[in-house]
């Protein structure tokens, strides 16, 4: 079932996008180069962390934040049927990929505070990234953009 889209809900898709493509490039560097120094991260970023090396970042920031997004990104322009993610939605009235554009924004949430414990600082790029974990939650939660994608 088609509905129209709003600016908002292309606000979102684009979001999603952009996320995604940055993800990709930033996890298949680090998953390339674990020792991070292809982009400059010195290995005294990892002390505190659970991680030897920048390789099961790169797969999570990959697979997580890169081709997840990606994939709702389509699913939102398309209204694909994907049966995993009918089974995960926690919100049956609404098209499965509005649901994970949510678990989206929790996750983007997420990686930002765990990178922020495990380095002990904070910089522009960790609040510019947490904004937009936050922006994709409040797009998602707009009215207009939840008709669009309601069952």
């Amino acid at each position: 079932m088609m509905k129209q889209r709003e600016g908002r809900s292309w606000l979102l898709i684009l979001m999603h996008g952009m996320l995604g493509i940055g993800a990709i490039v930033g996890g298949v560097i680090l998953i390339i180069d674990p020792s991070g120094s292809m982009v400059n991260l010195p290995a005294s970023l990892l002390e505190n962390s659970p991680f030897a090396s920048f390789l099961f970042p790169g797969i999570i920031l990959l697979l997580v934040l890169g081709a997840m997004p990606i994939m709702i990104a389509i699913a939102l322009i398309r209204y694909t049927h994907w049966a995993p993610g009918e089974r995960l939605n926690l919100y049956p009235d609404r098209y499965w990929a509005w649901t994970f554009s949510l678990y989206t924004g929790f996750a983007l949430i997420i990686w930002i505070m765990a990178q922020v414990y495990w380095i002990q600082d904070v910089s522009i790029i960790h609040l510019v990234y947490f904004a937009w974990g936050v922006g994709i939650q409040v797009v998602t939660l707009l009215p207009g953009v939840q008709r669009t994608y309601s069952k």
